[in-house]
């Protein structure tokens, strides 16, 4: 095991100028955190008080549910919409917004893309984040030398990997999304649950690699992290630990004296036992029940509990921490600058369009597998509509085929769905800790499918065109591609704003294809428009059905110009022109063109890709890391009251 000694520690030498110079001092007091619960808000932290020390680890833990993750989340600055916090979160003693790059914030799950390799991973990253002051060479060299400090010089080649593709162990992707973050040289570091999903040997060596970054590069970070049951030896890399439980104060200090704590107040570590296994077994209070049945001396953790919440509120170690926030907010007085530091719009929008594309090209079921699915139907519908002619006949047969066309092969756009809720969540990482703007990413989205959905469209296009004899004339076949691509883009737009209102993959296919299938129903081609129902199938749905411009397009496009023999009634019968055809049997408004509807379908194009921006702008918070606390606090009464409430129990329970 990893001595206690050999850990980095703030030298005690060291003055209190060059660590603020250096570092950044986290401080918490009176912090609340309550979740909206109906008429009363239930609470899920009370009455916090900490700090966080440049150069050395904070080690959050507790049972399952007691509030570490709630108090990370606080600590950063990203709580849920549904909860509100009060009390003080200081930066250097001040209530401040950080600066871009100064801090990170390493999530539970590692939401990378998982075509890229660990240097393209992180080299985009560089070329995101860093300033455009720095040189190309230079930004790399940041990531060659981030990539060895996590230890990760023997994966630089190799793929982050997904379903269906092996790639890095989940030790390896944990450790690409530190070196990520890290890229920006921040001063504060946030982790949720670095060691989940990983093994004793790789948590310890990940945990080690972080525990060095601590004091690297002249820089001495303040390192967060949350983490629910470390083995001994990551026990022992960290140098202060807060224990919740229940989102109350069981203890916070230095690691050292928490064996003590517990021994003085009754509960002792055994020897050669793990203290973390030891601190959380003696304050989980879920198993009370199964404790007493099977242990009749067993005190229930509801009471040890109790017991320990009460001796700290009372202990030198509590008075302690309040002297060390006091002492520190006037020591570490000097505001973090706040200084623009990443890359511009223009470069993010390249940088992003790069990267997505090459996201899109390696993910064979991004665009790939649905070219190749788009060509078989095609082929398949080329067979079935072979050599349509210009009998009555055809008339039905010409419909049937252009309403495939707008409908079924329009409504497959949404097998991309699944790749881009993948992009979408490495776009939610990135974007919480201030990588790059939604309009960056949604221009380079859009411009990285182009070329993609312009090879499906004329491929399909073609073949589904020319087989069959649609109408002749180069600028019918355009029109006729041009439309069945401006469907696929607005397809794909329309699943960016339910990606952007669903919260998970299952719910935006069923939603999106929920909405599809309303806007087919009232195209135009199973009724006529005179005949919905003019509340809700007419007025709106009719008039924003996408599939009714594309539907009306087309029609245009194919019978305008024809002439079609009527050989239904007779050889008298007068010949039936196209415009006829398109007013009588497909009730088809003529009193605009058919460019007029491929402009709409462009225009909404435009207009749901701005829908998908601004909702997104809506649900997101303010995003730079650490923030105060959010403008909706709990009141003075409520809040006296949570106190009385608490102390009450504690003294009645003691």
């Amino acid at each position: 095991m990893e001595s206690i000694d050999s850990r980095p520690r703030v030298s005690a030498g060291e003055s209190s100028s060059a660590a603020a110079e250096n570092g950044v001092f986290l401080t918490w007091k009176d912090l609340w955190v309550t979740v909206n619960n109906g008429k009363n808000g239930r609470p899920i932290l009370q009455d916090l008080a900490g700090f966080a020390r440049p150069g050395e680890l904070l080690a959050i833990m507790g049972p399952s549910g007691c509030g570490k993750s709630t108090l990370l989340n606080a600590l950063a600055g990203r709580l849920d919409p549904q909860t509100r916090q009060a009390g003080d979160i200081l930066i250097n003693g001040h209530k401040q917004t950080m600066a871009y790059g100064t801090s990170a914030y390493v999530t539970q799950d590692d939401a990378l893309i998982h075509t890229l390799t660990v240097t393209e991973s992180v080299y985009y990253s560089a070329q995101l984040r860093l300033p455009d002051t720095m040189s190309r060479s230079d930004k790399k060299e940041r990531a060659e030398t981030t990539i060895r400090e996590m230890g990760l010089q023997n994966a630089v080649n190799t793929r982050v990997g997904g379903w269906g593709a092996k790639g890095l162990s989940g030790g390896e992707k944990r450790r690409l999304s530190i070196c990520i973050e890290l890229l920006a040289r921040p001063k504060l570091l946030f982790l949720d649950e670095p060691t989940s999903g990983l093994d004793s040997a790789a948590s310890f060596h990940v945990m080690r690699k972080i525990a060095s970054l601590n004091q690297r590069d002249g820089v001495r970070r303040t390192i967060v992290a949350a983490i629910h049951q470390p083995s001994s030896e990551v026990f022992h890399l960290f140098h202060n630990l807060f224990l919740l439980s229940a989102g109350q104060t069981v203890y916070f200090g230095a690691l050292p004296a928490a064996n003590e704590f517990f021994a003085v107040n009754g509960f002792p570590c055994p020897t050669l036992q793990n203290p973390s296994d030891h601190f959380l077994k003696s304050i989980n209070k879920d198993f009370d029940k199964d404790i007493e049945e099977g242990f009749a001396n067993a005190i229930p953790a509801e009471e040890v509990i109790n017991i320990l919440v009460n001796s700290y509120k009372s202990s030198d170690i509590f008075q302690h921490a309040q002297t060390e926030i006091a002492k520190s907010c006037k020591q570490y007085s000097r505001q973090v600058e706040q200084e623009k530091r990443h890359a511009s719009f223009l470069t993010q929008c390249h940088v992003l369009t790069r990267r997505s594309f090459i996201n899109m090209y390696r993910d064979p079921g991004y665009y790939r597998l649905r070219l190749a699915i788009y060509a078989a139907l095609s082929l398949a519908l080329a067979v079935m509509f072979n050599h349509l002619g210009l009998k009555y006949g055809s008339i039905q047969a010409r419909g049937a085929l252009i309403l495939f066309v707008a409908s079924t092969l329009t409504f497959m756009t949404i097998g991309g769905f699944p790749s881009f809720m993948e992009e979408m969540k490495v776009f939610e990482r990135e974007r919480l800790n201030g990588h790059y703007g939604v309009a960056a990413f949604v221009l380079a989205n859009t411009i990285s499918g182009l070329p993609f959905l312009t090879a499906i469209s004329v491929i399909s296009g073609t073949i589904c065109y020319y087989i069959p004899g649609l109408h002749k004339g180069y600028e019918h076949f355009i029109f006729f591609v041009s439309t069945l691509f401006a469907c696929m883009i607005l397809v794909e737009s329309l699943m960016m704003v339910v990606a952007s209102l669903v919260p998970n993959f299952l719910m935006g296919i069923i939603v999106g294809a929920g909405v599809q299938g309303l806007m087919i129903m009232v195209a135009g081609f199973f009724r006529s428009p005179a005949e919905l129902t003019r509340p809700v199938l007419k007025y709106p749905l009719y008039y924003i059905s996408l599939h009714r411009y594309a539907f009306q397009g087309l029609i245009k496009n194919e019978f305008e110009g024809l002439t079609f023999v009527n050989d239904v009634g007779g050889a008298a019968a007068a010949p039936l022109t196209g415009e006829d055809v398109v007013r009588e049997i497909w009730h088809v408004e003529m009193g605009m063109s058919k460019w007029v509807d491929l402009g709409i379908l462009l225009a909404m194009v435009v207009l749901y890709r701005v829908l998908f921006l601004g909702v997104t702008k809506m649900k997101e918070k303010v995003k730079p890391i650490i923030a105060k606390a959010q403008s909706v606090k709990m009141t003075k009464k409520k809040k006296k009251k949570s106190r009385v409430a608490l102390e009450t129990q504690l003294s009645l329970s003691s």
